[in-house]
């Protein structure tokens, strides 16, 4: 018998995965200074003006934050040309994908989205009772009109992760606009930036969708690119409805005043993240390079980390590097992904490949 009710959808749900951590990695193997290459963070710590930020904010932590963190969004409204009514903020751009499923998912409902994509996604559907619609990747990236294809009179969202997690390709404007065309303007887009930082600019801004399709909605979050992944702070760019609706929902002080503060500063160092910004792309494209010289065929990562079509060898080859410490993220008999982190990780999770490569081949 139970402890209590759980609700059957609750019951069914799997359980979001996070990376492994290094110390757990060390515990299990009895190894030392293993490295967590395994959620995608940033190698770099905030720059010093963020620092100072926090430590100023943690001082008023007796107080309740603004809840609705105007003076943050009125910042981003500033950033992004728009106005406080089209931004919310969130516990992270996932806790902004929880609010949007809380506030437009009922049992009977469907979301549609490209998979494999971002675990969250089929864990908040299931949260809400609703249907996942996966449609398959084609070669690691998503497939538009196969996703189009897949709308129904009972979809009510539509998720885009671009980059995607974990394959790490991307959606031009141009390939989101003629979609966004596709779509019925009752069905809300989430067009999921959680790694917009790290895109060549080539691929343009979906920003500029906002004003020809109310339904449009972009998250972003300072998790990745501003290094303030431990604080979760997140936000959304949308039409001032859905706006108010996403708000409704919120967890009131989710988004806590040293998160706030530290966004804030963030905002204001731009200049200071671009050298750091800079150096990780370049990172990742010499990653990349190594990997395609040892013979790997690589999607085009547009994020802070590359995708290894692993097949078959996955679980061995993760368990492999795992073991010589190097902690990195798998995905079923798929593949592997692995995050860009300092010159000198990099380099180790390089060597330990080929090492694992070699005893998977031995085995």
């Amino acid at each position: 018998m139970s402890v209590s009710r759980i609700r059957p959808a609750v019951a069914a749900m799997a359980k979001y995965r996070p990376g492994k951590a290094a110390e757990q990695a060390e515990a299990e193997h009895g190894i030392a200074n293993a490295i967590k290459l395994a959620s995608n963070e940033n190698p770099n710590p905030p720059v010093p003006s963020v620092t100072r930020a926090i430590a100023e904010a943690a001082t008023t932590v007796n107080r309740y934050c603004d809840h609705l963190a105007l003076d943050l969004r009125a910042d981003l409204a500033a950033t992004v040309g728009l106005t406080v009514a089209n931004i919310a903020v969130g516990c992270g751009s996932v806790g902004l994908l929880q609010q949007l499923c809380l506030s437009h998912l009922d049992p009977g409902d469907a979301a549609v989205y490209p998979w494999r994509s971002f675990e969250a996604y089929p864990v908040n559907v299931q949260l809400m009772g609703a249907e996942s619609i996966h449609v398959p990747l084609v070669d690691h990236a998503i497939d538009l009109d196969a996703t189009a294809a897949a709308i129904t009179p009972e979809t009510a969202l539509i998720f885009l992760a671009t980059p995607n997690n974990p394959t790490g390709t991307a959606l031009s404007v141009d390939q989101l606009r003629v979609f966004m065309q596709q779509v019925p303007d009752d069905v809300v887009v989430l067009i999921d930036e959680a790694y917009r930082e790290f895109v060549d600019p080539s691929f343009g801004d979906p920003v500029e969708l906002l004003n020809e399709h109310r339904n449009a909605v972009i998250s972003r979050t300072f998790s990745k690119a501003y290094g303030l992944a431990g604080l979760r702070i997140g936000y959304l760019i949308a039409d001032p409805e859905i706006v108010d609706e996403v708000n409704k929902v919120l967890v009131p002080f989710a988004v806590n005043g040293v998160a706030q503060a530290a966004a804030r500063a963030a905002l204001a160092a731009r200049d200071e993240y671009e050298p750091l910004l800079v150096e990780l792309r370049g990172e990742r494209s010499r990653v990349a390079a190594a990997l395609t010289e040892a013979g790997w065929v690589l999607p085009d990562s547009q994020a802070n980390f590359v995708y290894l079509p692993t097949g078959a060898q996955t679980q061995a080859l993760y368990n492999e590097m795992e073991k010589r410490g190097v902690v990195t993220r798998p995905f079923g008999d798929e593949g592997i992904r692995v995050t860009i982190g300092s010159v000198s990780e990099n380099d180790r999770f390089l060597a330990t490949l080929a090492q694992a490569q070699l005893a998977v081949g031995a085995q």
